[in-house]
């Protein structure tokens, strides 16, 4: 599966508490669950299940959902985290909070995107589309829902090689989060785009604008001490080095963001690293460096990979009972219908049966009153 650079993307962009009053401001335990979504993913999960155990509001259930499914993306178990989004899904449509009912799907349209899942991301996405058209210009949950759709489609362009228009999408999901004033709550936001960013310009060999993007990537995740995208920028620094034949200084840059990441269990952004790190090792002539390295990037590529694996055998036996239940409904409307037209069938049947009954009667009747004025 194709993942490492556009995968970190989903994380910040799926986590929507901190955005526009859809927190739960009054709860300690959930503001903390929120700080720890990207550095400690495990101690978010178990403040989320704790929080269930009493909530009984819907709305805020399934906030927590959707803080849970966040956190088991950061630490690469797609199958926890599809998990919990499913229940936010579940859930969905019992609320009247249209803004949440978006925040859902779009936030499952990342999640199949991660496992490229391709046709079910744009089903959910259009479907978020069509809800984000009806509200009212100049609201900053507006903006920010349309970048985050902007935002995945140009993952889905990246994810298949076309960089030029997922640079399009990209500076366009920015140019909306420019126009959001709270700028403090989507620092996390702006800090992956402009790390996607900095991917599309040097996937393009355009290594200025990548080095500006980076940079920019990691001021904003420095800003609210997000560890493990400071290290995903110091990664796009490295690899842009690496371009430029600048091995150390990659090996450098790759070795503060190992250091950055050690306590945030990302697997994809390890596997990055270590990739980088024997890449570098090997232009630089260090074969046992090279080989230790490519040995940790390998053995991190299979654990991702089986997780992401046993998530797309979730999602596939999901979309199996989907299409049960549907033909199941469709077997059902036929059935009525099928029912409705041997029932109306019998009664049109029984309606003229009836009436040529009492045409031949009133017929006989006529017959014999003709029969007795003739003989009289």
């Amino acid at each position: 599966m194709k993942t490492i650079a556009p995968i970190i993307l989903c994380i910040a962009l799926c986590w929507q508490f901190p955005v526009f009053g859809q927190k739960i401001s009054d709860d300690s335990l959930m503001k903390q669950a929120n700080l720890e979504v990207y550095n400690n993913p495990d101690k978010a999960i178990r403040i989320g299940k704790n929080l269930l155990k009493t909530e009984k509001d819907i709305n805020k259930t399934i906030r927590i959902y959707l803080m849970m499914s966040t956190a088991g993306i950061a630490k690469r178990n797609f199958d926890e985290s599809l998990s919990y989004i499913l229940k936010a899904r579940e859930l969905a449509p019992k609320t009247n909070d249209q803004k949440l009912q978006i925040t859902v799907l779009i936030s499952i349209a990342f999640q199949f995107q991660q496992m490229e899942l391709i046709s079910k991301s744009l089903e959910s996405l259009d479907e978020a589309d069509e809800y984000l058209k009806k509200l009212p210009e100049g609201l900053s949950f507006k903006y920010f829902e349309t970048a985050r759709s902007y935002a995945l489609r140009g993952m889905i362009y990246k994810s298949q090689s076309n960089p030029e228009i997922a640079l399009q999408e990209f500076l366009i999901a920015a140019k909306n989060f420019e126009k959001i004033k709270e700028k403090e709550t989507i620092y996390y936001n702006q800090s992956i785009i402009y790390y996607n960013i900095g991917n599309c310009y040097l996937l393009l060999n355009q290594l200025k604008n990548a080095e500006s993007a980076f940079m920019k990537s990691m001021k904003l995740a420095s800003l609210i001490k997000a560890k493990s995208l400071e290290a995903f920028a110091l990664k796009g620094l490295a690899e842009m080095n690496k371009q430029k034949h600048q091995n150390q200084e990659a090996v450098d840059l790759l070795a503060k963001a190992e250091a950055l990441s050690k306590d945030v269990a990302d697997l994809s952004l390890y596997e990055g690293i270590y990739k980088e790190m024997a890449d570098n090792y090997l232009a630089m002539g260090k074969q046992s460096l090279y080989q230790v390295y490519s040995k940790k990037y390998f053995e991190t590529r299979l654990k991702r990979e089986q997780s992401e694996l046993s998530s797309v055998d979730r999602a596939i036996d999901i979309h199996n009972m989907e299409a049960k239940k549907k033909s199941k409904e469709i077997v059902t409307q036929y059935n009525y219908y099928t029912g409705a037209v041997v029932i109306s069938g019998l009664v049109a049947f029984g309606l003229f049966f009836w009436r040529m009954f009492n045409i031949k009667k009133r017929n006989r009747k006529y017959q014999k009153e003709i029969q007795k004025l003739i003989r009289s």
